[in-house]
Parts: C-alpha cells; sequence; structure tokens
C-alpha cells in the first residue's frame, strides 16, 4: 500500500480536500496519513481540528507551528516553523507521496519539507492566477510539486506554458465541488447553525433573503484592513438584509478585521447580524446555496458560488485573474461601490449553474491516480 501524506493548515485546505480524504481512506491500495497544522488547530479561526476528528479521519501528528500576531513577520515564522516540524514528522512516518493543497503560505511549508527529503510532492490547484502572495506561493509550489491535480482546463493550459511535464498534469477538478454537487442534490438546511456552531449577534430567520459574508485582509495592504472591513460595514447596514458573517482566514491584517468586528458587534448589536467562527463545509454551502448574495473577497464566491448559481460581489484585488462564471460583479474597496454592486446581484436572484471548477467526483480521481502513476521525485522540465 502506498503511503499518502496530506496536510490540512487551514480550514480552506479541509473544505478543499475533505472528499480526497475520505477516497484515500476507502481505497484498497492506499493508506491516509493526516497532519494537521497551524490554523486548523486553533480554537479562534474555527479549531477545524475538531470536524476532522469528527468525520472519522485518524490524525497522525499535530503541529502547533501558527504564529498568530498581526506582524509583517507572522507568515514567514509560521512557514518556518512548519518546515522545520514538518520534516520531522515526514521521516518518522515515511510517506510515499505528500499531497499539499492549493496557495495559503502555510502550504509553502509543506513543500518545501517534501522538496528537500526527496518525497513525491502532489499539488492540488495549481496553475490559477489570483492576486496578492497567494500568487507567488501557489506557482513556487508548482516548481516544488512532481504532481499536479488541477481544477480547470485553462490551469493546466497554464503549467504546461511552465514547463511542467504534461503527463504529470491531471485535468480533476476541485474536491471541494464534489461537496457542492451534494448540496445541489440535497439543498435543504436541515441543521440549526446557530445552536450547533454558536457565534454571536442576533439570529435571522434563514427562511428569508439573507447575505453572506466572508472577507480576509488582503496581505499586501494588511494595514488597510479595518478601513476595507468598515467600508463593508457601511454597504450592509445601508442594505439593510440579515447577515451571516464569517471570520477570516489567519493571515497578516487578521488582527483589525477581529478588532473591527468586535468594535461593530459591541456597539451595533441590534442589527440582523450573526457572526461566524467556522463550520463543517457541507453546512456552509447549504447556507450559501440559500444566500441571496455572497460578498466579500474569497474565492468560494468565485468557485463554489459559480457552481451553485449564487449571485457573489467580489470586492478589491484579493482575486484578480482567477477564472469565473457570470455570478461575479466586481466592487472596489469603497461602501458605494459595495453597495451598488449588491443591489445589482439581488436583482438577478440566481444564475445557472457554472461547472468551470469541476463537475464532482474529483476526491476519487485524485485517489485513483495517486494509488497509480509513477512517483519519482525527479523532475523534466520542458522550455
Amino acid at each position: 500500500m502506498r503511503k499518502v501524506c496530506v496536510v490540512i493548515t487551514a480550514r480552506a485546505s479541509y473544505s478543499r480536500s475533505k472528499t480526497l480524504l475520505a477516497a484515500i481512506q476507502k481505497h484498497a491500495a492506499l493508506e491516509l496519513q493526516l497532519i494537521v497544522a497551524s490554523s486548523a488547530l486553533l480554537e479562534r479561526y474555527g479549531q477545524v481540528v475538531s470536524h476532522i476528528v469528527d468525520d472519522g479521519f485518524p490524525i497522525v501528528a499535530r503541529i502547533a507551528n501558527a504564529n498568530t500576531g498581526d506582524k509583517r513577520t507572522s507568515a514567514a515564522v509560521t512557514t518556518a516553523s512548519g518546515i522545520t516540524e514538518l520534516a520531522s514528522v515526514f521521516e518518522k512516518i515515511r510517506p510515499d507521496v505528500v499531497v499539499t493543497i492549493a496557495d495559503r503560505f502555510e502550504t509553502m511549508a509543506t513543500a518545501i519539507a517534501a522538496a528537500y527529503m526527496n518525497i513525491p510532492l502532489a499539488h492540488v490547484q495549481g496553475g490559477e492566477v489570483t492576486g496578492n502572495i497567494d500568487e507567488k506561493v501557489r506557482h513556487a509550489i508548482t516548481k516544488l510539486a512532481d504532481i499536479h491535480f488541477v481544477a480547470t482546463a485553462e490551469a493546466r493550459k497554464r503549467l504546461i506554458k511552465m514547463g511542467e511535464e504534461p503527463g504529470r498534469i491531471f485535468f480533476t477538478g476541485c474536491p471541494s465541488l464534489d461537496i457542492v454537487i451534494d448540496v445541489l442534490k440535497n439543498p435543504d438546511i436541515d441543521f440549526n447553525p446557530y445552536t450547533l456552531y454558536g457565534g454571536i449577534g442576533s439570529k435571522p430567520d434563514l427562511q428569508q433573503p439573507y447575505l453572506m459574508v466572508l472577507q480576509h485582509p488582503v496581505s499586501t495592504e494588511p494595514h488597510k484592513s479595518e478601513e476595507q472591513l468598515n467600508n463593508t460595514l457601511t454597504a450592509l447596514i445601508s442594505l439593510q438584509l440579515p447577515v451571516l458573517w464569517f471570520f477570516p482566514n489567519a493571515d497578516p491584517g487578521t488582527g483589525g478585521t477581529f478588532h473591527r468586528i468586535s468594535s461593530f458587534y459591541g456597539q451595533n448589536t441590534l442589527l440582523p447580524f450573526h457572526f461566524f467562527n467556522n463550520m463543517r463545509p457541507e453546512h456552509f454551502l447549504k447556507l450559501l446555496n440559500k444566500a441571496a448574495c455572497l460578498i466579500g473577497n474569497s474565492s468560494c464566491g468565485i468557485r463554489e458560488g459559480a457552481t451553485l448559481g449564487i449571485p457573489a460581489v467580489n470586492i478589491g484585488n484579493r482575486q484578480d485573474g482567477r477564472e469565473r462564471g457570470q455570478n461575479v460583479v466586481d466592487a472596489k474597496h469603497a461602501s458605494d461601490s459595495i453597495m451598488e454592486a449588491a443591489e445589482r446581484q439581488l436583482a438577478r436572484v440566481r444564475f445557472a449553474p457554472d461547472f468551470i471548477y469541476g463537475k464532482g467526483n474529483a476526491g476519487q480521481q485524485i485517489a485513483d491516480l495517486l494509488a497509480e502513476i509513477p512517483l519519482t521525485f525527479e523532475k523534466k522540465i520542458t522550455y
């Protein structure tokens, strides 16, 4: 059996890999070695590790490498610590292949540790284009990776242009879309998010129109996070709709974001806003599927939102260049721009599903490929 080590570092990497973990765990030719690290262990960011355990995935190691400060050094220190700790774990468990997901800075540690230890590295969601530091991280991991599981046809073309061997690039779609397809088949909100996940604020009636918000700080503009969030809050108050707000990732500038949300809630407890830390991917997507509009700068409005057909307002440059469907309207970090874009989207109600990022079964496809493709750490680059 091949030992497949998957490293989960944040809530986003879990939602992007949950169906893959299940497929590896059930595969007769594969053994799952799951490592949970960084913000995925922290209560402030939803303690993703508790969901992982509840979902029945055994964890071989937990690495507490998250530097939660809001300084320019935080991401670099987290990455450096992750390299050291992961190298020790890899030496102990001896995986045949390591899988890393997407483009957050924590994933760089996984890629570097595996590459320097001559362990074949598989990268999920390479070849895409976005703004800020994620762009650099994603393409750097591409050059460190030996196997690529891409979410779109354009991403595959881009990796070939970057010199990656075509026979090592597999167009599987995104594993998070596997869950989206399940939600489309069973869209009912059959749980109470307030009871199950707590949070703070009022409890909007989910049978009435509501907005969802997920806005992260922009890593190249961490000093502007409070100002940018304030513009979004101003626009949301003017829209006069209930809001389900999800706290941001662990990024530079997150401290400012948390501070502004805390002060806003303390001064506006009667407004129809509810704030969540995190929830299971399938529950989040069911709420998203019933939302009138998603507002913020998360990729989920572009990726999962396109397949669900949910109107999305993308704020700022964090997702610049990412492939998108017709469900997305862009706005500037200005309250008037956000409100105008939201009003335009609310008038549209719903879009036809767009399967840019996959049609389901990506997790199983990737597991099957990991069981059969040759594993090597010697790359053939074509230029």
